[in-house]
């Protein structure tokens, strides 16, 4: 859940750069200068959940091409974090489902962020040859343990994504060290003061690394400190502005995630719970409601949980 949050904000603010680095021959044929859309909630409709019940990350972008060849169309991506039988087969459904609904081209990618080398999905295809019939989808995909082996060369490039792979590789790698975890969090953090890079493209990779190398709660404050001295000596504001923006973003995003949940689960008849969430300042408080909320049958199950968390968290 934290890796699909942290890859889902990494496509929302980075979305060009994104395609650049993974997938830079569709890059340049796109024409950036006309902006793109994400149409998130048009791909909610229709997006369907897995039968394991594990969310994934997908996303549904407008995009406008150089060549005038088609006035748009869109890229649907999907960020897959495990192995999966039936992956290609939802691939395929989802490109079919997309085009159905818009009737325009519609390119599909995968990016698998898994750690098993021989999963590498990258069609669907069923036949009866011998009655002349055949499906077959077939699309990229880039397989992030793929850039171990490139691991020198992610370092000399200045691309964003480049130090984005390295930090998620690196994750993987040091998954239950705490100390290499504080160790590279650290390394990571320096390298990102002399990036050199716009303010808000470092808080989105800041943010990203943060999701991805967790500490524990003591430890973090630990390294928040220390960061904040090397960051007064270097006259750099990276963790401050972060903390300020990101408790911010953090808390809005929360407030529209609860909301959306309520009237996706209930409708017009959320509308007063889901105004009661946009009121809830605490980040907290909104990640409690935003878990239990999943699990509700009906209104009066929800509005309980919202009276008993905004009563827990007065009285603390």
């Amino acid at each position: 859940m934290e890796h699909d949050s942290a890859w889902k904000e990494v496509l929302e603010n980075l979305f060009e750069r994104f395609l650049s680095f993974f997938f830079p021959n569709i890059h340049k044929d796109i024409d950036f200068s006309r902006g793109f859309e994400f149409l998130d909630n048009e791909l909610q409709q229709i997006a369907v959940e897995s039968e394991s019940g594990k969310r994934i990350v997908d996303k549904l972008v407008k995009v406008y091409l150089l060549d005038g060849s088609e006035q748009w169309l869109l890229i649907h991506i999907e960020i897959q974090g495990y192995e999966q039988t039936e992956f290609p087969e939802r691939m395929y459904v989802y490109n079919y489902r997309i085009f159905d609904k818009f009737r325009r081209e519609v390119i599909s990618l995968a990016l698998l962020t898994d750690e098993n080398p021989n999963f590498r999905p990258n069609e669907y295809s069923r036949s009866r040859r011998d009655w002349g019939f055949e499906v077959l989808c077939r699309f990229p995909v880039v397989k992030l343990i793929d850039y171990r082996e490139q691991w020198a060369e992610l370092e000399a490039n200045p691309h964003p994504f480049a130090i984005i792979v390295r930090a998620y590789l690196k994750a993987l790698e040091i998954v239950g060290n705490v100390q290499e975890k504080y160790s590279w969090k650290k390394h990571f953090l320096l390298e990102l003061y002399q990036a050199g890079m716009d303010r808000e493209t470092l808080w989105v990779i800041y943010k990203f690394i943060d999701w991805m190398i967790r500490l524990p709660k003591e430890l973090n404050k630990a390294f928040v400190t220390e960061m904040k001295t090397i960051e007064e000596a270097k006259q750099m504001s990276l963790i401050t502005s972060a903390e300020e923006v990101g408790l911010e973003k953090g808390i809005n995003s929360l407030q529209r995630v609860v909301a959306k949940t309520i009237k996706r689960k209930f409708g017009a008849l959320g509308q007063q719970l889901a105004e009661r969430a946009h009121k809830i300042n605490r980040l907290e408080v909104l990640e409690d409601l935003s878990e239990k909320l999943w699990d509700v049958q009906n209104l009066t199950e929800a509005e309980k949980i919202f009276d008993e968390i905004e009563l827990s968290a007065k009285l603390n």
